[in-house]
């Protein structure tokens, strides 16, 4: 049984969340702050977290930057802020997905379904190892190298590489990458894709300002080049 991690400083909805995720099949710990939350994480080592991003004491987006240093379960924020860049942020310190508030805890289930389902199912075959010019994806140990240097990607982060570097020179919309590397696009995907196309030029690129991998096609969505393919 997959643990999730609630973690809101509004007890009802935590109690709310916490009522449709054990109905969906899930065991549930909670958190109502960040520090707790940490905590929490450390003890109980939880499949997946639902984190808001507005929490009391340590904010949120300090709990998001402090769980990615030492796990890459998946994240889903929870916001009621309208900033746009708040939510950008969230993504490029790792988290995978936002929902919004208000919102149906029906459509919260629906996305932990999804993004464990993404998870639970690797996006590899066994052996399977993708090399484009100084880009070496090895699909069993869930590892990128872009020449010697090893790079550290979120699940999320990596699906997307995957999705790109499988089929380079394809031009992919914001919404078939979304699709083939969560399996569901929901309201929001295009910044989503967005804060993670950033996030993966800044680990992969020599120059994320000039990429040399990943290139923008304007006005369609985004391709992996491969100029520099031997």
């Amino acid at each position: 049984m997959k643990k999730i991690l609630v973690v809101d400083d509004e007890q009802q909805l935590v109690k709310v969340l916490r009522g449709y995720l054990e109905k969906a099949g899930y065991a549930v710990v909670t958190a109502y702050d960040g520090l707790e939350a940490l905590n929490v994480m450390q003890k109980e080592k939880p499949d997946f977290a639902i984190l808001d991003l507005n929490l009391p004491g340590m904010d949120g987006l300090d709990v998001c930057k402090t769980i990615r240093r030492d796990s890459d379960i998946p994240i889903l924020m929870l916001t009621a802020r309208v900033e746009e860049t708040d939510k950008l942020i969230g993504l490029e310190l790792g988290a995978d997905d936002y929902v919004v508030k208000p919102f149906s805890p029906r459509e919260v289930v629906a996305r932990v379904r999804t993004i464990l389902r993404r998870v639970s199912t690797s996006t590899g075959s066994k052996g399977e190892v993708i090399r484009i010019g100084d880009l070496f994806i090895d699909m069993d140990k869930h590892t990128v190298q872009v020449g010697e240097k090893n790079v550290e990607l979120t699940r999320t982060e990596f699906d997307i590489l995957v999705t790109l570097a499988r089929q380079p020179r394809r031009v992919f919309s914001r919404l078939q990458i979304m699709e083939q590397a969560q399996g569901q696009a929901f309201e929001g995907y295009e910044r989503t894709i967005d804060a993670h196309i950033k996030n993966l030029r800044i680990k992969i690129e020599p120059n994320p300002k000039q990429p040399t991998y990943i290139q923008t096609v304007f006005g369609v969505g985004y391709k992996l080049d491969v100029e520099n393919e031997d």
